[in-house]
Order: C-alpha cells, then sequence, then structure tokens
C-alpha cells in the first residue's frame, strides 16, 4: 500500500468511527456528532404531534439528549432531568444552580456543567455523582470528548467564563490540561479527533490540539464568537456577535467566504451536503451555500432565533423565540409545519428516529412524534 492510499485509507476510517458514535436512536450531545453538525439520518413525520410534556420549576436553555431510551436536559431550576420516552421521570440530580448547557452522554454516563463552573459526571442509569470537576467561573457551553493519545481512554473538554478550555479524564474527572484564550469560551468545543474548534469572546477562532492541549492556530474574527462552530472536512462554520457568518478553512487558516448583514448568531450551525442552515437575531433562518457562501434561501419567524437547527433528511427543525417550532423544506426554505408553544425556544431540538424533543422558555420539555 502506497503512503497515500494509505493516508486516504487513515482519513475514511476515521471519519467512518467519528459518525458511528450517533445513530438514528441515539442524540448523544449538543448537535448530535462530534463535529457538532446537527444533522441525523433519522426520519421524523412531515406532521408530528405532541406526544407529551414534562413541567421543570424553571426555563429551560439546555438543549436534551437522547440515548437508551431515555432523555435527559438541564434546567435553569439547577436540576438536570432524566426520562424515559413516556415523559416519567427515573432520576434528576440537584447540580445547585443553573444548567443552561445541553448534557453529553458517553459510555454510559451523562456530563453536564453548571453556571457554578462545575463539571458534573453522573451515571446515566441512576443519576449518582460519579465526580466532579470545579473550573473558576460559569460553564455554559456543552462539553465535547476525545480519545487520548494511545486511544485507550477518553477525555471530556468543555470551555468556561474563566477564559481556559479544560480537558479531563472522563473516568476521574483529572486534569489533563487547560488551554488559555483571552476571554469568556460560551459554546461547545467541534472536534475531527485531532484538533478542538471554537470561538470565543476574544474574538478568535481557535484550534487546539486535543493530545497537547497547545494552539495549533487561531483565525482573527473581530467580535466575539458566542455560539459553536461546526466542522465539515477541512472546513469550519460559524457566526459572530455582529451578524457576519463564516467559512473557513482549518488547513490555510484563512476565511474562504463570509456573509455580512445578519443580526447576531447565539446559535450553531447545521451541515448536509452542499448546505449550511443557521439563525439569526434578525429573526431569519439562512441557507447558505457551503462553498460560496451564496444565500440560497432565507426563513422570516416573527422573533429572534437563537436555537440551534437540526437537519432531518429534506427537513430543517428550528425553534424560535416567537414561540414556534418550525420544520422548513431545505431545498427552498417552505414551512412544512409549526407548533405553537406559546414560549421562547432557546434550547435546541434532540432528534431520533421518529421523536422530536425540545424545552422551552416555560420550563416544559416537549416531545413529538408519531400518535
Amino acid at each position: 500500500m502506497t503512503k497515500k492510499i494509505f493516508h486516504i485509507f487513515l482519513i475514511v476510517a476515521f471519519k467512518t468511527t467519528m459518525i458511528s458514535a450517533q445513530n438514528i436512536d441515539c442524540w448523544p450531545n449538543f448537535r448530535g456528532n462530534q463535529p457538532l453538525q446537527g444533522k441525523t439520518n433519522a426520519q421524523i413525520p412531515t406532521s408530528p404531534k405532541l406526544l407529551w410534556t414534562y413541567q421543570t420549576e424553571d426555563i429551560i436553555k439546555s438543549s436534551a439528549v437522547i440515548c437508551n431510551g431515555n432523555i435527559f436536559i438541564g434546567s435553569n431550576d439547577g436540576y438536570i432531568y432524566s426520562l424515559n420516552l413516556k415523559g416519567e421521570l427515573n432520576w434528576k440530580f440537584n447540580a445547585g444552580t443553573s444548567l443552561e448547557a445541553a448534557p453529553l452522554i458517553l459510555d454510559n454516563v451523562a456530563y453536564i456543567g453548571s453556571l457554578e463552573g462545575i463539571l458534573f459526571a453522573l451515571d446515566a442509569n441512576s443519576g449518582e455523582l460519579k465526580w466532579k470537576y470545579k473550573a473558576d467561573n460559569q460553564i455554559s457551553g456543552s462539553a465535547g470528548w476525545v480519545y487520548s493519545a494511545d486511544k485507550k481512554s477518553k477525555r471530556i473538554i468543555t470551555g468556561s467564563y474563566d477564559f481556559y478550555m479544560h480537558c479531563v479524564d472522563a473516568k476521574t474527572g483529572n486534569l489533563v490540561w487547560k488551554y488559555e484564550a483571552d476571554n469568556y469560551i460560551n459554546g461547545a468545543p467541534a472536534t475531527n479527533g485531532k484538533v478542538a474548534v471554537f470561538g470565543g469572546c476574544d474574538g478568535f477562532l481557535h484550534q487546539v490540539n486535543v493530545i497537547t492541549g497547545k494552539s495549533q492556530d487561531k483565525i482573527d474574527i473581530g467580535t466575539y464568537i458566542a455560539s459553536s462552530a461546526a466542522l465539515d472536512g477541512n472546513n469550519a462554520f460559524f457566526g459572530n456577535y455582529d451578524g457576519v457568518f463564516y467559512g473557513a478553512s482549518l488547513v490555510d487558516k484563512k476565511i474562504n467566504w463570509k456573509y455580512n448583514g445578519a443580526g447576531p448568531f447565539l446559535g450553531s450551525p447545521a451541515i448536509s451536503k452542499n448546505k449550511v442552515i443557521i439563525g439569526s437575531q434578525d429573526r431569519n433562518v439562512y441557507c447558505f451555500d457551503k462553498t460560496t457562501g451564496e444565500v440560497l434561501w432565507k426563513f422570516k419567524t416573527l422573533n429572534k432565533v437563537e436555537s440551534s437547527p437540526v437537519i432531518v433528511g429534506n427537513k430543517v427543525l428550528i425553534g424560535s423565540n416567537d414561540g414556534n417550532l418550525y420544520i422548513l423544506n431545505i431545498n427552498n426554505g417552505d414551512k412544512i409545519w409549526s407548533y405553537e408553544i406559546g414560549s421562547p425556544i432557546i434550547s435546541s431540538p434532540a432528534v431520533i428516529n421518529n421523536l422530536i424533543v425540545v424545552g422551552a422558555g416555560d420550563g416544559r420539555v416537549y416531545t413529538f412524534g408519531l400518535k
């Protein structure tokens, strides 16, 4: 086997390993997979029916995850909840303060950060605390995971308002490394197994080696990046608070294209084939050509869009602060379906086959599917 062919083989094998972590019956983290692409091969009904709701004691900004027949979600009431698919409580764990990050489910452990700056590791079956790790300021973004250099263990990575990206051992919570940015880190890290990619309030898109915690490089964006980037091959896609959306090359460390003129981007993009889709505080959902940055379509909601979209086949699922959950046609942005919850939706949907779960500002978890 030549070196070139072997290199291609490694890339294909690596990508297959990354994608296999998600399937149509498991949505294990904030955007469904490690590169944070916000897409799934699952199917959802054209007109989903409300199956049940579950009431927490405060607003929900956390996004749900679903694995092994259970739903996990945080609430600003300070609890992380585990529910079965019928909406019955399995357990809840008191984190002591608001939970705005989505959980991460990995090897039957739920990892979630709090606004007190504590990263909790909980047994996914019982809710029993396994360990906790303390950062020096709040954790607002969801955790990601990567392998150690020898692939024998796993590590959890999470950003904090203490300016650091923290990497800890998944089993023990012991610190492996810390990477210092120049301001708050609000979003979740996207990973391809080699680098963690994330923006910060310092106005940079950072690339950090996941083994060493050292900077691979950073791209100056000029203003703060509040949301999470999504990775596709050697490219990253993300928006900033000035309403500029970018397609950037991680290899060339440069901007391939950018779109000016939207409102602040607080949600994260979804990527599928040639399309990148994201909502903005200017009330629009944007669909960009992944290669050129051309706007393929826009869909106008009635209020800010801070929820992140999920691409489900030829459908786009997204919530809005206007209180509606929408399904749009991915090809032209036409509305296929909507459901009026009546309370702002900042939480991003979680999707498995024929099931949609989303939290809302009224403190309820809403579940839609086939009835």
